[in-house]
């Protein structure tokens, strides 16, 4: 089970800016901010935005993402559009990913850091 999954970011209150529009669609809410930090969850951290603790420049993974899984369709249209309007760009607007399965509906974005998310959903609305 994993308990939570940070991404790095350079700029907390950009990435603040930016997750404190996306996350709430997701169901996680703000639970803590700092200068080094954004910390979101329900009931219990999950997400995290936060400068590394090496003092080096946060990077994107090359090939890793995060998905987050979300009731229906509209879920994730609205993920995708609110992150395009908060500084996100799309890495896959939403839609079926018949290659995952001939139910999966899916939309990729990367963060204003570069990491990449999803919302997806198995649901046929």
């Amino acid at each position: 089970m994993i308990h939570h999954v940070s991404v790095g970011t350079n700029d907390v209150a950009r990435a603040r800016a930016f997750y404190d529009a996306v996350l709430p669609i997701v169901g996680l809410a703000l639970m803590k901010a700092s200068d080094r930090a954004v910390d979101y969850g329900s009931g219990h951290l999950l997400f995290s935005a936060e400068t590394p603790l090496d003092g080096a420049p946060a990077t994107a993974g090359n090939g890793s993402h995060i998905a987050f899984a979300v009731e229906d369709r509209a879920m994730v249209d609205r993920f995708h559009a609110t992150a395009l309007a908060n500084g996100g760009t799309s890495d896959g607007a939403p839609g079926i990913r018949a290659d995952y399965d001939a139910h999966y509906y899916g939309a990729f974005v990367r963060d204003p850091d570069g990491n990449k998310i999803e919302a997806m959903t198995y649901s046929a609305k």
